[in-house]
């Protein structure tokens, strides 16, 4: 789709100088592990800090995602996406640089009890719609197609001031302007975000990171994992219940009731419409992003009614309980 990376176009750091600044790549500067290893926290000589992801060395399939990420994110400028500072490459070594968000990932504001305070409505709101314009960018408004394939809220990072950003491209494709859905035989991905066509048939468009953004968006309102059990038969997670709850006419009792403020009442109903909106069985009727945007702008636009989700009432809880919130390396497409 697009030429190799001209790793000299990016700015490069030499592994010294990235060595130095997470302390000899110390422990105590661990910040997360993905498949493809691990990062750190840094702090440049000048002071800047920073976050360096580097990967481990036996990590084929991290290298092939990590030229991935450099392709993609250094070609975009959007203040909803981490930015990619540079890279170092120097004999096995294989890192890249990206500004530091100080508020580590959303779920970890969301589905820690010691923390879910801080997220007031307005807060969550406010990273929606975040989300939602660095989503539109990426399909719309950079000067390329990109289609992320792995948003979720681990995936969403957060600076000083709560403002969210999309991290993690290693799986992003890049699309021709006149290409609209794509095939690959190896899905990967993590369940629970993933749309029905792409676990089950390898096919992939905007209209599935609007799956996983409506599931992004239905965990934002709920303070609740995907994964959650939502009665003692454990056979109802958050799409089941959030259904149930719509259709019973209480859409409202979806929020967290940590946070829930009467005077939101209808911006909370109408973020889970458009959560539901967007986790339709069939692609087509799901929303693209930027009338995603306009519905949360505006409550003078009259929704559709939501079909029943993707996922409900369709896997037996056996299944469910086994499939969902679980990271997926290789499966058949077809």
């Amino acid at each position: 789709l697009v030429n190799q990376p001209k790793l000299e176009e990016l700015p490069l750091f030499e592994f010294q100088v990235l060595a130095t600044a997470t302390d000899n790549f110390a422990l105590t500067n661990k910040l997360g592990q993905g498949g493809f290893g691990l990062v750190y926290k840094g702090k440049l000589q000048e002071g800047q800090e920073i976050a360096v992801k580097r990967l481990s060395p036996d990590s084929g399939q991290g290298l092939e995602e990590l030229m991935n990420e450099v392709i993609v994110i250094s070609k975009l400028q959007h203040r909803n996406l981490v930015k990619l500072l540079g890279c170092c490459i120097e004999g096995k070594e294989r890192m890249l640089v990206y500004e530091f968000m100080p508020k580590k990932s959303l779920d970890h504001y969301l589905f820690d009890p010691q923390e879910q305070t801080l997220l007031d409505w307005k807060t969550r709101f406010n990273i929606i719609n975040g989300i939602c314009r660095g989503l539109v960018y990426l399909h719309r408004d950079s000067r390329l197609r990109i289609i992320h394939r792995d948003l979720k809220v681990s995936n969403i990072l957060l600076d000083e001031h709560m403002n969210p950003k999309i991290s993690d491209f290693g799986l992003a494709k890049i699309f021709h302007i006149n290409e609209d859905e794509a095939n690959t035989s190896r899905v990967i991905g993590t369940y629970g975000y993933m749309s029905p066509e792409y676990a089950m048939r390898g096919l992939f468009s905007e209209k599935s990171d609007v799956f996983s953004l409506g599931v992004v968006l239905l965990e934002i309102v709920s303070g609740r994992k995907n994964s959650s059990f939502f009665n003692e038969d454990k056979n109802m997670h958050l799409l089941d219940y959030a259904w149930k709850l719509w259709n019973d006419g209480e859409a409202t009792a979806l929020a967290d009731p940590r946070i829930y403020d009467e005077s939101f009442k209808n911006e909370i109903r109408r973020c889970v419409h458009i959560g539901l909106l967007c986790v339709q069985d069939l692609s087509n009727d799901r929303p693209c992003v930027s009338t995603v945007i306009s519905m949360l702008g505006s409550e003078n636009i009259d929704l559709p009614e939501p079909k029943q989700p993707a996922f409900t009432a369709k896997w037996d809880a056996e299944k469910r309980a086994s499939f969902n919130d679980v990271s997926v390396t290789a499966v058949s497409g077809r």
